[in-house]
């Protein structure tokens, strides 16, 4: 194992020029650079993608498999891959690979497609029963596949079931089944007879449930969720051209939309759209513009557009004039003058007296999350607090029920609409009912705990104040424990003792901190606030996002100021009530936010920048993970921020310490300074223990001291700040060193001159030689001698020095002889050994298939792997080479015709490299390896292993008897000619 495994973020080796070989403390990876890696990557992905579909078009079905694995492991969450991926496995036959991918796309985006798919492979799975089960609940949301009516035919029969039916957009049910047929929506007969096709009556649409039986009997697909059937995805934005816009209905994408306008016209709309930006695959929207054309005199203010089924539209009702608004085009009305952003004069700060409370919760759907916000708004709200609920139309009649019984009980006051209006409007109507009083704006997507609402309330106590939010999992700059990532939804429990850790760690000076918005989740708004600003713009912001934001900038123009509630949490589950209309509508309430209100990102953008709540987050980091350590002491393992091999060996350090009873603490540089992390934690889970070194390096110091910490593990210090080398003394413990690579007396790393051969570890002058020719890669200013002094100097001083091999403790006892190194194996290599055999197969029909594994780097035997690849395919060899895994040039070996898999995860490696059927494994590596999890996994996997006479890599084959070790240099013909020689096809 050598610290650096994959040359991605610095491909070219052979350069002189001195640099870092790692992103750490000063030497960040730039987010041009992460761009333009990501573009790597997808046009890598795009690359595959397309070779996938053209070998699988050509009849190359198995070729087609492969280039579609490898573009999606490069592409883990491209639906559009996945999709493709799926249909290639079910065509060659590997059914269950397919149905899991099936799976995960209905479950993730609810595709009509993949729904009925995963019946087709249930079936092929002989899974009849489940077959049968997943079809009836596919049958009742969408509109079948034409091409499996047949199926659905012999399912009904093979489960006994009567028939089967179908319904469509356009207003009709088909049924297939024997016997006497009824039909009927809610209960009421609409239809009997035969087989065939039923045109359903005039406001079908407004129904909710369609049954289909014979006698007492539902067919298969029956009774058909009509509210699913006739969803509809849309979005209607006002540009410079006029309305435009785009809609279609996953339950039936083939069936052709309409959309009245607001003076009741009915436009088709045929065509689809080839601009929008949508995450749902196979999606197929289709287009409108409806220009000046189309407006008849009068036609001013929000307009109404709805589709087919007389349902507003995502983002209607629109205003024509926003489209001048938002293209900085033509004359506009006084109420859509820009209002630019600035420091506006706050209003006096002096005490004032509440007016009263009101609780404004807008509902639309989902029951269990809406009667779970419901219970702990109930049971936590004093009797003196009116919760007023806004029924928004939910199509959910459980959903209904459960708020008129509330209603009926006195427990809340209830107002619904008749039609669905959005977030704004719901909300609107419930501050017009508390009108006069303070408000606390409340999403049904959330859950309170006890005291939350008093603890509120005491924000408001100011005549300055305008609105107050509390601390999240999703609230934007509010949100906790990242804010520029997403956050698991803590369970009730979790949530309680955020809310309880809140309460015991705030401080008056976080809550004194000025918000440039609220968040809407949960805000709590004054009474004089709300006289003095106006409702949401519910004629621009139609269902919502950006609203709050909006209302925010309007109070902060009046003098009001917005502030954080830090003493209180409020989980929150997140809203996915518009499906894939979401992103769109965000996106066009946020360009007609910042033309509203110009300066508005900047303004977000500043307070995220300059981030005044970290250390509030910081502490409630802190409070948790000592938390998590209890009375164990603590050990701090220091790594780089690069991953591989020394990411995988300090884990499992981590783990051994975690079971000798210590708590296991990481760190690793970021470009100010260092990173603390839990060992066992998800990446996300302590964000915030982050330090600016040297300036916070004492914060450091206390925080390791308060977390009982009494050991250090040095595993890698490049890349970080000069001062972690001396974090011991600081901290006044013991530090134990463990070796990874060569970096201790090589600047290169890597034993490797600027051609990539193996320098031979000269004297001193040979290495300032080598580095003076080819550079180095540690980012310091040292010389050779003075490494090797500060090298002498910290081994000197450490307890344990720890290698992990024989070959890494001769080699560093050669440099450093006053020391001794103990080799502590990474992994038990005997018990990986057991799966090889050390039989040979006999190969008579094919060609000799050569596994190389991992991230390939030039020192990990790049060029071997190219010379061996060019000389098979020049001399037309019976050899196959594939590498799983990945190098900076991957499309120089494919091309040479090495297959690659692409990247992979440490869980699939071994089902990847069962999948080549590969005869012989190859260690290409040129340098002298310290331990080689590669080997490892190739053994693991069953196969012998080839390597180079050089580290520990030859070492480990040596001594296992299975495999051989040939001369490092040895000719690529004589490399090749040994390896079929010993493995290769019987003639």
């Amino acid at each position: 194992m050598i610290g650096v495994t994959s040359d991605q973020k610095h491909p070219d080796l052979t350069g002189t020029a001195s640099r870092a070989a790692f992103s750490g403390y000063g030497h960040e990876v730039t987010p041009e650079e992460r761009a333009e890696w990501r573009e790597v990557m997808s046009a890598r992905a795009q690359a595959a993608f397309q070779r996938g579909q053209e070998a699988i078009q050509s009849g190359r079905l198995q070729d087609g498999v492969f280039w579609l694995e490898r573009a999606e492991r490069m592409a883990r969450q491209s639906p559009n891959v996945i999709w493709a991926l799926a249909i290639a496995f079910l065509n060659v036959g590997r059914v269950e690979d397919c149905l899991k991918r099936m799976e995960r796309l209905y479950g993730q985006y609810g595709l009509r497609e993949a729904a009925f798919l995963s019946v087709v492979c249930l079936v092929r799975l002989n899974e009849t029963a489940e077959a049968i089960s997943r079809l009836g609940a596919a049958l009742s949301k969408f509109h079948i596949l034409p091409e499996l009516g047949q199926l659905a035919t012999q399912l009904s029969e093979t489960g006994g079931l009567p028939g089967w039916c179908t319904a469509s957009n356009a207003g009709w049910v088909d049924v297939d089944a024997s016997g006497s047929i009824r039909v009927s929506l809610d209960g009421i007969e609409v239809g009997r007879g035969n087989c065939g096709r039923y045109t359903l009556p005039e406001g079908w649409q407004n129904a909710r449930r369609l049954e289909v039986r014979v006698g007492r009997r539902h067919v298969l697909g029956s009774p058909i969720d009509l509210q699913a059937l006739t969803r509809c995805e849309s979005l209607v934005r006002a540009t410079h051209k006029g309305l435009e816009g785009w809609l279609w209905y996953p339950s039936e994408p083939e069936h052709v939309p309409a959309v009245i306008l607001w003076d009741e016209r009915v436009i088709s709309v045929p065509a689809f759209a080839t601009d929008v930006d949508s995450d749902v695959p196979l999606s197929r929207p289709r287009s409108f513009l409806f220009d000046k054309s189309f407006m008849l005199k009068g036609d001013c203010g929000p307009l109404i557009l709805r589709d087919g089924h007389g349902r507003l539209l995502t983002g209607a009702p629109v205003d024509p004039m926003v489209g001048r608004l938002v293209s900085a085009n033509g004359k506009l009305p006084k109420s859509l003058y820009p209002v630019p952003v600035q420091s506006w004069a706050h209003r006096p700060r002096v005490p004032r007296v509440s007016s009263g409370c009101a609780v404004v919760i807008p509902v639309y759907r989902d029951l269990a999350g809406t009667t779970a916000c419901l219970r702990s708004v109930l049971k936590t709200v004093p009797p003196d607090i009116e919760i007023i609920v806004v029924d928004d139309a939910t199509p959910e009649p459980k959903l209904a029920g459960f708020l008129d019984r509330l209603a009926q009980d006195g427990k809340i006051t209830l107002v619904r609409h008749e039609a669905n209006q959005g977030f704004p409007a719901s909300a609107n109507d419930g501050l017009r009912l508390a009108a006069g009083r303070d408000v606390i704006l409340l999403n049904s997507d959330t859950l309170v705990f006890s005291g939350w609402i008093e603890r509120l309330r005491a924000r408001l106590a100011f005549t300055d104040v305008g609105t107050v939010t509390p601390f999240s999992n999703d609230a934007s700059i509010l949100s906790y424990p990242s804010v520029d990532a997403a956050n698991a939804v803590p369970d009730k429990a979790e949530a309680r003792t955020l809310d309880h850790l809140c309460q015991a760690l705030f401080s008056q000076e976080e809550a004194c901190i000025d918000l440039p918005t609220g968040n809407g989740f949960c805000m709590a708004i004054t009474a004089d606030c709300l006289t003095d600003t106006g409702l949401f713009r519910e004629d621009l912001f139609a269902q919502g996002y950006g609203e709050e934001n909006d209302f925010c900038l309007r109070a902060s123009a009046q003098g009001y100021r917005h502030f954080p509630a830090p003493d209180v949490y409020v989980a929150h589950t997140g809203s996915t009530s518009f499906g894939s209309s979401r992103k769109a509508l965000m996106s066009r309430n946020l360009e007609i936010l910042n033309a509203l209100h110009p300066g508005y990102d900047a303004k977000v953008a500043a307070f995220i920048q300059s981030d005044p709540l970290r250390n509030f987050r910081q502490k409630l980091d802190f409070s948790r993970i000592n938390e998590l350590r209890g009375r164990r002491r603590s050990i701090l393992l220091i790594q780089h921020d690069a991953g591989g091999g020394v990411g995988r060996a300090v884990r499992q350090r981590a783990q051994a310490c975690e079971q000798q009873g210590f708590l296991a603490l990481t760190l690793r540089p970021t470009f100010l300074g260092c990173q603390l992390e839990w060992s066992r934690a998800q990446k996300i889970d302590f964000p915030n223990l982050q330090f600016t070194l040297p300036a916070e390096l004492s914060l450091l110091v206390e925080t390791l001291s308060q977390l009982k910490t009494h050991r250090i593990e040095w595993h890698h210090l490049v890349g970080h700040a000069p001062c972690i080398r001396t974090l011991h003394e600081e901290l006044r413990v013991p530090y134990d060193v463990f070796v990874h690579d060569h970096i201790w007396f090589c600047p290169r790393i890597s034993l490797l001159d600027g051609n990539g051969r193996y320098c031979g570890e000269p004297d001193v002058s040979g290495c300032e030689t080598c580095v003076a020719t080819w550079g180095d890669y540690l980012g310091e200013d040292l010389t050779v001698p003075e490494l090797i002094h500060r090298s002498r100097h910290e081994l000197g001083h450490a307890g344990r020095l720890m290698v992990p091999s024989h070959d890494t403790a001769q080699r560093m006892e050669r440099h450093f002889p006053q020391f001794s190194f103990e080799p502590v194996p990474l992994e038990d290599d005997a018990a990986l050994l057991l799966n090889v055999s050390g039989q040979k197969n006999i190969i008579t029909d094919r060609p000799l298939r050569i596994c190389v594994v991992g991230g390939l780097s030039r020192w990990k035997g790049y060029d071997i792997l190219l010379a061996m690849a060019d000389y098979v395919k020049g001399m037309s060899l019976p050899v196959e080479l594939v590498l799983v895994g990945h190098t900076p040039d991957d499309e120089t070996l494919i091309a040479a015709g090495v297959k690659v898999t692409g990247e992979y995860r440490e869980d699939e490696v071994m089902d990847l490299i069962g999948e080549q059927n590969a005869d012989v494994g190859f260690i290409p590596s040129v340098a002298p390896e310290t331990w080689c999890y590669a080997l490892g996994i190739l053994w693991k996997s069953g196969l012998e292993i080839l390597c180079f006479d050089i580290g520990a890599q030859s070492e480990r084959v040596r001594r296992s008897h299975c495999g051989a070790v040939v001369p490092l240099g040895i000719p690529v013909e004589f490399l090749v000619g040994f390896i079929l020689r010993r493995w290769g096809p019987v003639s």
